[in-house]
């Protein structure tokens, strides 16, 4: 890396999640859904690529609209595009895949370029051209994911494996091809967009894994396929909802057995972590893994906001063992970073990995008011537009940063608002707080500064709110105290 790469990995204020990612030529780009702050709905903005350098993942752009939500099938804007996937044609031209929301069908856009001017092509459909999605054999689009092989063969993946409740709730809006049995893969002719043959099963849902190795981990949503040292995985969100895992098997289209979980967003699973001891606040996830600049990364999403609505990229290197299999990682504020953090300079709280009340952390909200039954709880959200911090932190609440290159005795400043009290800091979580940083009641940002003697090696950090008010908190500086 040339700079040194936080997570979210995106500017400050960017909600772009269901992140999949592909190198094409030099530069990776993520090809995801558009959130925004304090959302109500999942994915209300127009589709916005955003790129890097392979060797520089902490320099992101983006060219502005790549495909707007207004138009086909959407005419007023109303519509919401969910997660979307992109592929290189065997002609050059790049490929988007995407459906509205539950619309059940799959839509094509096409550009000459990876990250903008595209525009709409067709509809995938059976060669007697009855759409995807409205077939006999068809399960109900969803999350496409599609995927080239070697020879050039296309592969389209999608399907939602809906619980009951979800099940009903779709049937009574006519939906009536859903159901927890899993996901499907088709083949497309050179079109792009004609299916070759009759979809086919992938993996099972929590209906039909009896007897399969998927049970308790079968298939939710984000279907997502690589190709690895000649293996295939699939990589998707689990029934658990949090759990990005994977599958692996020889071929494309068949044969998959279930590998393991690569990232929960609340760290579930972890090193045995139950849910009730989630590091952090959790929620739906959805990514894949790509290999840059000759290492392998994992892309997913974490919540801002108490809710699903406002998801924000992260990034986390993985390590593909010689058996083929992949290690959960755990989430981590560094990212893509590959080492620790500086332990010098400023830092703005949103980039926490973990946040948490006394109480723990629980499931983001689903839904326009669910948010509003966690007031005890703190969160990332933004204070004006476009600026985050670490809100609403009560007695007892946590913010955890991992991983730092602590450069011994540091003068560390914190810049807070609200109730008065002051922030302990540790360097392990049930350890003995490393100091303290008293600050008064100010309506206003203010700093507050004390010198702490930190040791020299990598740790994470701890700050831990005391008080018998309410603080939010934007971030923090830490400078070295030189040596005499």
């Amino acid at each position: 890396m040339t700079r040194q790469v936080v997570n979210p990995y995106l500017p400050e204020g960017e909600y772009i999640p269901d992140g999949e990612p592909h190198v094409f030529g030099d530069r990776v780009y993520v090809y995801g859904s558009h959130d925004k702050a304090n959302s109500l709905r999942y994915c209300p903005g127009d589709y916005v690529v955003w790129s890097a350098p392979v060797n520089d993942l902490g320099n992101w752009s983006n060219p502005g609209v790549a495909y707007p939500r207004r138009g086909v099938r959407n005419r007023l804007g109303i519509r919401c595009m969910w997660a979307p996937d992109c592929c290189r044609g065997r002609d050059g031209r790049f490929y988007l895949y995407y459906c509205f929301d539950f619309d059940n069908r799959i839509l094509v856009a096409v550009s000459d370029y990876s990250d903008r001017g595209f525009s709409f092509y067709g509809y995938v459909h059976h060669a007697d051209g009855t759409f995807y999605g409205q077939g006999k054999r068809d399960i109900m689009c969803f999350d496409p994911g599609v995927f080239v092989d070697d020879d050039g063969a296309v592969y389209l993946y999608s399907g939602y494996s809906a619980n009951e409740d979800l099940r009903r709730m779709l049937n009574r809006r006519g939906i009536s091809n859903v159901d927890g049995t899993g996901n499907q893969v088709i083949r497309l002719q050179e079109d792009m967009l004609t299916i070759e043959g009759e979809p086919k099963s992938l993996i099972p849902g929590y209906k039909n894994s009896l007897g399969t190795g998927f049970e308790g981990h079968e298939m939710y949503e984000a279907s997502s396929m690589r190709k690895i040292k000649g293996k295939y995985y699939f990589v998707y969100s689990s029934r658990l909802s949090h759990e990005l895992a994977y599958a692996i098997s020889n071929y494309p289209d068949r044969d998959f057995r279930f590998g393991g979980a690569i990232v929960s967003n609340g760290d579930i699973g972890y090193h045995g972590a139950k849910q009730e001891d989630a590091s952090t606040y959790w929620g739906n996830v959805h990514g894949s893994i790509e290999r840059i600049d000759g290492k392998y990364y994992v892309f997913y999403h974490r919540q801002t906001g108490k809710t699903e609505q406002s998801r924000q990229g992260c990034i986390e290197p993985i390590h593909i063992k010689e058996d083929g299999s992949i290690d959960q990682v755990e989430v981590t504020s560094q990212g893509a970073n590959g080492r620790p953090l500086s332990g010098k300079g400023y830092y703005p709280s949103y980039i926490a990995c973990n946040v948490r009340s006394k109480k723990g952390a629980i499931k983001c909200a689903y839904g326009p008011l669910s948010r509003f039954r966690y007031g005890e709880h703190p969160c990332i959200a933004e204070y004006q537009k476009g600026k985050q911090c670490i809100r609403n932190m009560k007695d007892g609440a946590l913010a955890g940063f991992k991983y730092f290159s602590l450069q011994g005795k540091t003068e560390l400043t914190i810049s807070v608002r609200g109730s008065g009290g002051e922030m302990e800091i540790y360097l392990e979580e049930g350890g003995q707080p490393i100091g303290r940083i008293p600050f008064v009641k100010n309506k206003k940002w203010q700093n507050a500064t004390a010198i702490l003697p930190f040791p020299e090696k990598e740790s994470a950090l701890y700050f831990v709110y005391r008080g018998s008010g309410t603080i939010d908190w934007k971030g923090f500086t830490m400078t070295p105290v030189e040596k005499k």
